[in-house]
């Protein structure tokens, strides 16, 4: 997928992704020795966007299975096609002299299954970046079923066979730490703490998306960002909504955040009721944009250095 270490480099700073020289690396060596990723942190950290952004830089597509509670192989790897089998079933008993063994082994053929993320993964002919995203809402009995592929790059699917890889997938998987990743999963994979981002490396990403704004303002975002962080708020902002606050104040015509502007502001900072009542608690959103403003003029030295 990459060519040498600043060809990772290169990529992900073009797809706008700030990545230190550790993420970069184990980015790099992943890919060379086929190793799959796995990321762990709060959510909204920026663990799947590395994903997007490994694909972006790389040229390549996203096959994403997105975990959650209950799900199953079939949404996985894939099913085969039951309508299908029958509406070629009622077509061919209308035929004469069909011979019934080598059609019924033709209906359990890869023309009849339809594939899920980790088939699909397998059998692109250039590498794609297969995420499989919050691997924590699922039990230790699916990950065991991901050890084949992680393993030896093949799938066993009754009735259809062994299909094996035609192109090693860069693999990512992602965990917010609601249940702990089992060890067999943890020693097949090169591993990555991904933590929100220091207000001087925010800072660095919201001048991405606003280009035209002042370095002031980017550092007031990345200021707000570590005071709602710091709040202990049921839901945190991602880095991603405070771009989306970002951009709001840009389209408001603002660069600079009020306590007069709460009411206002509250549908973008606060997603819980509880949240939402914390921010609404006297002098308390005067309170978070004074330690806002401290921490903005501390991104906005460290960057100066």
């Amino acid at each position: 997928m990459f060519v040498s270490l600043e060809d990772v480099v290169a990529g992900l700073h073009a797809t706008g992704y700030v990545a230190d020289s550790i993420v970069t690396t184990t980015v790099y060596l992943a890919t060379k020795l086929h190793k799959p990723l796995l990321l762990e942190g709060p959510a909204g950290s920026g663990k799947t966007q590395l994903a997007f952004a490994v694909a972006e830089a790389a040229h390549t597509t996203v096959e994403r299975l997105q975990c959650y509670e209950g799900i199953n192989e079939e949404k996985a790897i894939g099913k085969f096609d039951e309508p299908l089998q029958r509406l070629c079933v009622e077509l061919k008993a209308k035929s004469n002299g069909v011979d019934w063994e080598s059609f019924q082994a033709a209906l359990h053929g890869r023309q009849f299954f339809s594939a899920g993320p980790l088939l699909s993964a397998l059998e692109y002919q250039k590498p794609c970046v297969l995420l499989i995203d919050e691997l924590d809402k699922v039990d230790h009995a699916f990950e065991a079923m991901l050890l084949e592929l992680l393993s030896v790059w093949t799938l066993t699917i009754p009735k259809l066979g062994t299909i094996h890889a035609k192109s090693i997938p860069f693999v990512v998987l992602t965990s917010n730490e609601e249940r702990r990743i089992g060890d067999p999963l943890r020693r097949r994979s090169f591993y990555l703490r991904v933590e929100h981002p220091t207000a001087e490396r925010e800072a660095e990403i919201v001048a991405l998306t606003t280009p035209d704004s002042s370095r002031e303002f980017h550092a007031g975002m990345a200021g707000i960002a570590k005071a709602l962080r710091g709040w202990s708020l049921e839901k945190p902002p991602s880095v991603s909504e405070i771009i989306d606050l970002a951009q709001a104040l840009k389209l408001m015509g603002t660069e600079q955040i009020t306590a007069e502007m709460r009411d206002i502001l509250l549908p973008l900072l606060a997603k819980t009721e509880a949240d939402r009542r914390k921010l609404l608690l006297r002098d308390g959103f005067a309170s978070l944009i004074f330690d806002a403003q401290q921490y903005g003029r501390e991104a906005l030295r460290a960057n100066a250095a």
